[in-house]
């Protein structure tokens, strides 16, 4: 028996017209551009900071020694021989997290029109390590600045993702008499490393 369902869908069927292919879509990259330029003043712009261990005689190591002389408890995804550093996975207990002073993590690449730094799983240890870290420290290769989320988007491999996340500047709101509060709901700083 047909129902008046099975025949409205069938003639639903019959008039479908042909697909059409997808445009193809612009990355609207501008070849004059200096990403390094245009990356350190979009971070300063969303209130981080940018270090080049290239350009100062401390290793990674010692700027964090330096930076955070304070800190007791640090995770890291990055080697950092000679400290001691809070051992995090997907399993670690909240009450470890909300006590870590410094995460030191590694991101994929960084974007120069916004600052946004592309964190896969795989480098988080933990989905909530760089949101409830108090300090967030995020190293990204000098050589994997993209100009744009258009080409950010094409970087990703989708069929390998989990999880990830873009992340720009600290924790910050301005709701509350447009006063711009930082470190607000999440990490109070974010420094991003460029290696040596």
């Amino acid at each position: 028996m047909t129902t008046t369902r099975d025949t409205m869908l069938a003639r639903i069927r019959q008039n479908k017209p042909e697909p059409l292919p997808l445009p193809d879509v612009p990355t609207f990259v501008n070849e004059a551009d200096d990403l390094s330029d245009r990356f350190e003043k979009a971070l300063a712009f969303v209130g981080g900071q940018l270090v080049d261990l290239q350009a100062t005689p401390a290793s990674l190591v010692g700027f964090l020694q330096e930076t955070f002389p304070d800190a007791q408890r640090i995770a890291s995804s990055v080697p950092l021989p000679g400290l001691a550093l809070v051992p995090v996975g997907p399993e670690t207990d909240k009450q470890v997290l909300e006590q870590i002073d410094v995460a030191v993590l590694r991101g994929d690449f960084a974007v120069a029109e916004n600052a946004a730094i592309w964190i896969p799983e795989a480098s988080m240890m933990h989905r909530a390590l760089p949101f409830i870290t108090q300090y967030l420290v995020l190293v990204v290769d000098r050589d994997a600045l993209v100009p744009n989320m258009h080409v950010a988007y094409e970087r990703l491999d989708r069929s390998r993702l989990t999880y990830g996340t873009f992340i720009a500047g600290p924790s910050k709101t301005a709701d509350i008499e447009q006063s711009l509060v930082i470190g607000a709901h999440g990490a109070r700083s974010l420094t991003v490393v460029l290696p040596e």
